[in-house]
């Protein structure tokens, strides 16, 4: 990746809501291709973070610099109800042969045969993957994940997370998740980010092999360490995390 123009670039980014700064100073990098993950407690600043390199969010000051059209994916899928899998996933595609594009996606997360179902039609999972194919149907090169998998069931939830890594692997874009599971983004990313109280306190490059799996003695380990630094104690309980932690990086 070396030499390469990052896809993300932040200085001193910063972001407040009625004198609260939700963003104090993020600095942050991306590269092409590189799979991040961002852990944080509710109210921390993931998701403000995610809508700035979405371009949903105008009112931070400090220098943004961030992919081409960047795509989306949220918790709620956010299809059009009156449109068919099909129509969703082109929705607003400006390229050639939008429809030929948008089969081959839908074919791509396994929704070959559905293309004229209507949401309500689908269930939780497929309608995630619709929103997944209608976000990389344009090839974009960063790809912004908000919790795209905690309204799902377990299993469908083990599904999709495979999916996603397929997907990164065969179309290349950054990503960055946003994700409350620990577990997730170690099975996932190549760097884990922690936030708090708007700063970024931690930056953790994965050099694991692939497939990962939960029981691999290095991901619990690292995953007992990240517990720790998000303030979860032995007996489940939290505690507050300071952005003063004496393994933090910023």
């Amino acid at each position: 990746m070396s030499g390469q123009e990052p896809v993300v670039r932040l200085r001193d980014v910063r972001r407040s809501f009625g004198g609260n700064e939700v963003l104090a100073g993020v600095d942050l990098e991306i590269q092409p291709g590189e799979f991040l993950a961002l852990l944080g407690h509710s109210g921390s600043g993931k998701s403000t973070l995610l809508r700035v390199l979405a371009g949903l969010d105008q009112g931070a000051t400090g220098e943004v610099r961030t992919g081409r059209e960047p795509a989306v994916v949220f918790q709620d899928p956010r299809l059009l109800p009156w449109r068919h899998a099909l129509e969703n996933v082109i929705l607003g595609h400006r390229g050639e042969d939008p429809e030929g594009h948008g089969r081959a996606m839908l074919a791509e997360v396994g929704l070959a045969g559905r293309e004229d179902a209507w949401p309500r039609e689908l269930s939780g999972g497929q309608r995630q993957r619709v929103a997944l194919a209608r976000a990389l149907v344009r090839e974009p090169d960063l790809l912004l994940l908000d919790e795209p998998f905690s309204a799902l069931d377990a299993l469908t939830r083990i599904s999709a997370q495979q999916l996603v890594q397929d997907l990164w692997q065969s179309h290349g874009p950054a990503v960055l998740l946003v994700t409350h599971d620990v577990e997730e983004a170690l099975l996932l990313a190549d760097r884990v980010l922690v936030i708090a109280e708007g700063h970024l306190v931690h930056d953790e490059r994965l050099d694991l092999p692939r497939p990962r799996r939960r029981e691999d003695p290095e991901v619990v380990s690292r995953r007992v360490a990240l517990l720790s630094l998000l303030g979860v104690t032995g007996d489940g309980a939290t505690e507050p995390m300071s952005t003063h932690h004496s393994g933090a990086t910023r």
